[in-house]
């Protein structure tokens, strides 16, 4: 599914500084607060400010969370450590800002120094706590000593620099405990959609979730897995293999599971091409895995239902038997703007559905069961079905069962296998394949396996099959890369794998042409076809299929329970924050008046 279907909850995901640079960005926020604070002139009163009230509570509370987070069962990295100080400190200069802009006004009386930064404390540990319970342990007993760390520090120095009076220590314990009592609030009811819907807390979800995605930590993955795996159910999945044969060995191999590599990261079956490539090895030639029609209710929950398809492919590989190609015929479409294009190559239907150059998605896995019985396994041809998934468009393109987008293609289908038919020469084929893997999700939204090109000589023409590791294709790229193809091939066609792995970057959906597009993605595109062209070599054909049944899938819905329990989610915490930010200020304010 490549269409935005929720919230792209990942472009809220901050990006840690390196420890450098957070130190810099600790030190220049402490600078700006201690001349906020400290009299103008006084250099050796500035500099006590600068250290004891600011730069040394921040640096050190930085310094020690990680070890305190780790002691009491917890995880938080040093980058997310400094990140957290800094933001907190960022809050304090700007509540001192607000403070010294106000004492310029004439006959405004304000609270002192000492009583604005008490206040702001209120906020550092309303965020702190936040943070350390979502990210490092969901517990508020074992989260609270990391929590308080730079709050206490920072009050503790500041006491011995300010000497406050005693209504000021009863403020400030009021306003901690204020504080403290809001990120309670905050985290309960942000946990309660996906409790209700999943009964799994969903804030425990967090640092999993993080650990998976920076680092692929083996034990978050396993805690992911495991929240999907409880809700699964089993279906009967196919899966069926092509591979193209030379004289020296294996040119290419095809694979063709019905499943949807998703749901997200590494999890269950996304990146499912990387692991097929892997587990096939160079001796299957270069290796191709299309996106079979099918959606979300297909992603696998995780690994062990990975490795039965991976596994069911290698089994289909070692029994595979290859034979002569006798007879093929061109890439055929039945009429202009159809959404379907076949060619016929030997004893197999390699047939491509798209909506292109309309926006194009996820194709229901009942569409292609429709076709399949429409051209059953015990007919005269081995269907290959793939969707091109080419067309990306925000919120369109996904095609269901019974819809007249469906009845459509199942008419274009039907005339697409009739022409190749008709258009099946006698004659051997020659075929090229090539890769290029020198791209990355985040600059280029490409995942590993790269741009694939298998180009077949056939029937008095050349064919380009292209296919790109990603989330669907900008609409309008597909156009781009055809007409750059035009020297090289008479047809062709690109299809995108829909690996969710490119999910894992600001935006979260990353289809490619979002980043790398327009000539240098042609060119990029272009040159590994050329390669592929220069390739070609009379080749033997094998085709397989088997049937998978009982594999546990995540199931109809189950995504789009998950999407609306995260919206919700995230509407709550939205809200909740506000409130609870709102109620700390007005709580604040009426402290620094009654202190004033």
């Amino acid at each position: 599914m490549a269409a935005r279907k929720g919230p792209q909850y990942t472009r809220f995901a901050p990006r840690a500084p390196d420890l450098p640079a957070a130190t810099f960005y600790l030190l220049l926020l402490s600078v700006i607060c201690a001349f906020l604070v400290s009299p103008p002139g006084s250099w050796s009163a500035w500099a006590q400010t600068l250290l004891l009230a600011f730069f040394v509570p921040s640096f050190v509370a930085a310094l020690l969370t990680p070890p305190v987070a780790e002691a009491l069962g917890g995880r938080f990295t040093y980058r997310r450590s400094y990140l957290l100080a800094t933001v907190v400190l960022g809050l304090s200069a700007l509540f001192l800002l607000t403070w010294r802009g106000l004492s310029l006004l004439p006959g405004v009386a304000l609270p002192s120094a000492l009583a604005v930064l008490v206040a702001s404390q209120a906020f550092s540990i309303w965020l702190r706590h936040m943070a350390l319970f979502g990210v490092s342990r969901a517990s508020h007993a074992r989260s609270l000593p990391a929590s308080l760390l730079q709050p206490v520090l920072t009050l503790g120095l500041a006491f011995l620099i300010f000497h406050p009076p005693a209504a000021l220590i009863v403020a400030t314990v009021l306003l901690l405990l204020l504080g403290l009592g809001s990120a309670a609030i905050v985290i309960r009811a942000s946990d309660r959609p996906l409790r209700r819907e999943f009964d799994a807390s969903g804030v425990a979800l967090i640092r999993p979730m993080l650990d998976h995605v920076s680092v692929r930590d083996p034990d978050a993955t396993a805690i992911l897995e495991a929240f999907f795996s409880r809700h699964a159910v089993p279906a009967d999945l196919r899966t069926g293999v092509l591979q193209f044969r030379g004289a020296r060995g294996n040119v290419a191999t095809i694979a063709l599971p019905t499943v949807h590599p998703g749901p997200f990261a590494a999890l269950g079956a996304s990146d499912l091409p990387r692991h097929v490539d892997t587990a096939l090895g160079p001796g299957a030639g270069v290796v191709f895995v299309p996106h079979t029609p099918c959606n979300h209710d297909l992603d696998l929950p995780s690994s062990v239902e990975r490795n039965q398809v991976v596994g069911s492919l290698r089994t289909l590989l070692d029994g595979l038997s290859i034979a002569p190609v006798g007879e093929a015929s061109p890439l055929v479409s039945p009429r202009p703007g159809s959404t379907v294009r076949a060619q016929r190559i030997g004893n197999v239907l390699w047939v491509l559905l798209s909506q292109a150059p309309e926006p194009t998605d996820d194709i229901d896995y009942a569409v292609a069961d429709a076709f399949y019985r429409a051209y059953p396994a015990g007919g005269p041809r081995f269907l290959a079905l793939v969707d091109a998934h080419n067309s990306y468009r925000q919120d369109e393109g996904d095609l269901s069962y019974g819809s007249p987008a469906h009845r459509r293609m199942l008419t274009d289908f039907e005339a697409a296998v009739r022409l190749a038919e008709e258009r099946t020469v006698p004659g051997a084929i020659r075929v090229g394949a090539a890769a290029s893997t020198q791209f990355t999700v985040g600059r280029h939204g490409i995942g590993p396996t790269g741009i694939r090109a298998l180009v077949i000589e056939a029937a008095g023409s050349r064919t380009a099959y292209v296919l790109i590791d990603g989330n669907n294709l900008v609409q309008g790229e597909r156009d781009i890369i055809l007409a750059a193809l035009g020297r090289t091939v008479a047809a062709a066609e690109v299809m995108t794998t829909d690996n969710h792995v490119v999910h894992e970057v600001d935006g979260g959906i990353n289809p490619v042409g979002e980043r790398f597009h327009g000539e240098p993605l042609a060119s990029a595109v272009r040159e590994v076809v050329d390669r592929a062209a220069a390739a070609l070599e009379p080749v033997q054909l094998g085709a397989g299929r088997a049937e998978l049944p009982g594999v546990l899938v995540l199931g109809p819905g189950w995504t789009a329970r998950l999407l609306t329990s995260l919206g919700d989610t995230l509407s709550v915490f939205a809200n909740l924050l506000f409130t609870t930010f709102l109620f700390l200020l007005a709580s604040s304010l009426v402290a620094l008046a009654v202190l004033r």
